[in-house]
């Protein structure tokens, strides 16, 4: 069982496949949701999971080699 209370930016990076970039724009657009613990920003792991969640969906489209490409749909 996974006991941590809060992930720093890196490990909600690590985690969560993504850039920190990424993350802090999605924190500054509101996205997601982080504390302030003096100087460090921290994600709680269950705000990190409802984030993920939230993302949209990839849909599958034909291609002309019979493969399929992903799409993003809001």
């Amino acid at each position: 069982m996974n006991s941590d209370l809060a992930y720093t930016v890196d490990e909600a990076c690590k985690r969560s496949r993504t850039s920190r970039a990424f993350l802090y724009q999605e924190i500054a657009a509101g996205k997601l949701r982080a504390k302030k613990r003096g100087r460090r920003t921290v994600i709680l792991p269950a705000d990190l999971h409802s984030w993920l969640e939230n993302l949209p969906d990839l849909k599958p489209t034909g291609t002309p080699h019979g493969g399929t490409t992903p799409k993003v749909t809001p």
